[in-house]
């Protein structure tokens, strides 16, 4: 029990959502202890279109409907100079639907220096896509100020919106960037020190949870 609430406060979950089986393996961790209240983590499938049937699909699970929810996973980098292993978390991610607002980028920062160390960790937004992106592609979303892209963090947090007010962030490991695309050799070193940091964030997820639990003064 969270010993800044008061006795018999239930204390709101954490749902955490990826697509794919390898993110969910390296995010195992997140069922186990450390969390000020439930953790669930939630392998939605490719795409936003299975982001958000799998996000709306576990809100709506009996006691879950006032979950906090963080969208993660890898990501492609799109600012110059970024590199596999790096992490991104986003200010607001954007779709489709237009741009959502996440909360506490600054808590997440200074968690992942703490729970990751020595890892670059870039801010700013991140957006969506419904296929991967290369080349011209690239160039161009970061021209539009975007540092990174993914293709389910628009649709997870939209979706999670839209079921009722929360907590909301993404966190994302970039396992190819413009200079370290995953066509180019050094793919698997990129990928195996993407997974490794990905394992690793969970604390910084639950320190996100507890700090946004705490009453206001």
């Amino acid at each position: 029990m969270d010993r800044d609430r008061p006795p018999g406060e239930t204390v709101p979950p954490l749902l955490v959502a990826c697509a794919l089986g390898i993110e969910r393996l390296a995010l195992r961790g997140g069922e186990r202890g450390g969390a000020p209240g439930p953790v669930r983590v939630v392998r939605t499938g490719m795409g936003p279109a299975h982001a958000s049937r799998g996000v709306a699909r576990a809100l709506a699970r009996e006691g879950w409907g006032g979950a906090a929810v963080i969208a993660s996973g890898f990501c492609a980098g799109l600012a110059p100079g970024m590199h596999p292993g790096d992490l991104v978390v986003a200010e607001e991610t954007r779709g489709p639907g237009g741009a959502i607002a996440c909360d506490g980028a600054d808590l997440l920062v200074k968690a992942l220096a703490r729970a990751v160390p020595g890892r670059t960790v870039h801010t700013g937004p991140l957006t969506g896509s419904d296929h991967v992106v290369r080349g011209p592609e690239r160039a161009a979303l970061a021209a539009g100020g975007a540092i990174a892209v993914d293709m389910e963090s628009a649709a997870t947090l939209r979706t999670a919106r839209a079921a009722g007010p929360r907590p909301l962030a993404a966190v994302r490991v970039v396992v190819d960037a413009p200079e370290h695309e995953l066509v180019r050799i050094g793919t698997v070193r990129g990928g195996i020190s993407a997974f490794r940091v990905l394992r690793d964030v969970l604390p910084a997820f639950f320190e996100w949870h507890r700090s946004l639990l705490l009453p206001r003064r």
